[in-house]
């Protein structure tokens, strides 16, 4: 680059715009090249890999990430390319929370931050696309990918370029960047700051629920009045005691971490593994059958984990199958109504949680996991919100995902390793360095 086009390049920098460069013609020789890489582009190519996919595969694939606006990343490297760590080293360095796909020689695999795409997801999708040809592996990736994660892409894609940018071209750019980047800069900035309130807003608003849940999960520890070393106890029932009270203190734990919304999701999934402990227990001690694994009960989760599936309908919505406690499911035989979770709705009276607002969509997300939520929230206030594309714009398409920066923000080295990496155990692909096996990588996902 001439020394005044690079002079200028630094001037976009320093307004916050970004003028990403094509990799150079030399073989990657590290895991930070390949970072750098995507940072600036969603998709990366190893000079020696270049004969793996062509300049209009990349191409394509780049610009169906880029108007996806999904944080999606593909990177395609030889065989001989280092594989130990080189998810959680490629996460750490490029600091992008994502979706991560590497084509590794004749193998592939992929990594996702969960906020953005479940383990599961994860998996169903790498599964789906292991023996396909490269290009057409990556493209089915790459759609499967953008379709299921949450999040937006990260802003240093936006201006992506090539070497073969002109002086002429970057005084074009340079100029709109000069006339305009204040005020984008300035909107930028005034939505981010909404956001932050909202979300603080509404953490606000379910860490009082969340603390009601919590108090009540304590008071049926108490009432229970188990005691470990009580006549007839024996060690299942201790295991059943014991993580019930565990999961007490992580929930606490976990709402006093809290950050954002979607962090509660965490909570409630942790209370409802401790309730269900709880029943195990209370089986256990009166001699009866131990109970089936179901998600609680749709009208208050505090109710304990449901017992049947029972047929109700909103106001002004259609009948449904919803999961109910024996109690509600006797009620609602009777005629009478079901004893429905309120909540503060914002306005200075409680309704239910499924009509109180978006807020809520991460608390019930931990209860009753994002695949059901949709088929048991129609026609309610909640599920509406969450089938509109303003919802999934805000709050991210997974139900639950309340974050609107799940995906694309900038956490650094901040993230689990454990949630993203080194699923196979004592390093990536398996520990042992088998990166192939049809995505069942040392015990996998």
């Amino acid at each position: 680059m001439r020394p005044f086009a690079a002079a200028l390049a630094a001037t976009f920098l320093a307004l916050g715009a970004t003028l990403a460069v094509a990799p150079t013609a030399t073989a990657a020789s590290d895991v930070s090249t390949v970072a750098d890489a995507l940072e600036k582009s969603p998709v990366y190519v190893d000079p020696a890999a270049s004969g793996t996919l062509s300049k209009s595969d990349v191409d394509r694939l780049t610009t169906r990430i880029k108007d996806a606006d999904k944080p999606v990343m593909v990177a395609v490297l030889p065989a001989d390319f280092p594989k130990q760590d080189l998810f959680t080293d490629l996460r750490t360095k490029t600091g992008i929370v994502g979706v991560y796909g590497v084509r590794l020689g004749d193998a592939f695999d992929a990594r996702a931050d969960h906020q953005v795409m479940s383990r599961q997801a994860v998996q169903n999708l790498t599964g789906s696309v292991q023996d396909e040809p490269v290009a057409r592996q990556l493209d089915d990736f790459v759609d499967g990918a953008v379709r299921t994660a949450t999040g937006s892409a990260p802003d240093s894609w936006a201006a992506g370029g090539d070497d073969g940018v002109s002086a002429g071209a970057l005084i074009g750019v340079g100029a709109v960047v000069v006339a305009g980047g204040a005020g984008v800069y300035a909107v930028t900035r005034r939505n981010r700051k909404r956001r932050e309130r909202e979300q603080r807003e509404a953490l606000e608003k379910l860490r009082v629920v969340v603390d009601e849940d919590i108090t009540a999960f304590g008071e049926e520890l108490d009432r229970l009045d188990f005691h470990p070393a009580e006549a007839g106890a024996d060690d299942a029932m201790r295991a059943d005691y014991e993580r019930a009270l565990d999961a007490y203190e992580k929930a606490k734990q976990f709402m006093a971490a809290a950050q954002r919304p979607e962090d509660v999701r965490a909570v409630t999934q942790t209370l409802e593994d401790g309730r269900f402990s709880l029943a195990q227990l209370a089986a256990r001690r009166e001699g009866r059958p131990l109970p089936e694994r179901r998600v609680p009960c749709f009208f208050d989760p505090r109710h304990g984990p449901s017992t049947t599936d029972a047929e109700w309908t909103p106001p002004g919505g259609s009948p449904r199958e919803v999961p109910v406690c024996a109690a509600d499911a006797a009620r609602l035989a009777d005629g009478a109504e079901p004893l429905v979770r309120t909540v503060d709705a914002g306005t200075g009276e409680r309704r239910p949680y499924y009509d109180a607002g978006p807020a809520y969509g991460p608390w019930a997300g931990g209860y009753f996991g994002g695949g059901m939520l949709p088929g048991l929230l129609v026609g309610t206030m909640l599920g509406s919100m969450m089938a509109s594309p303003a919802y999934a714009a805000d709050y991210g398409s997974g139900y639950g995902d309340f974050d609107p920066a799940a995906g694309g923000d900038y956490s650094g080295s901040d993230f689990s390793s454990g949630d993203f990496g080194d699923f196979g155990g004592g390093g990536d692909f398996g520990g042992g360095g088998d990166f192939g096996g049809g995505g069942d990588f040392g015990g996998g996902f």
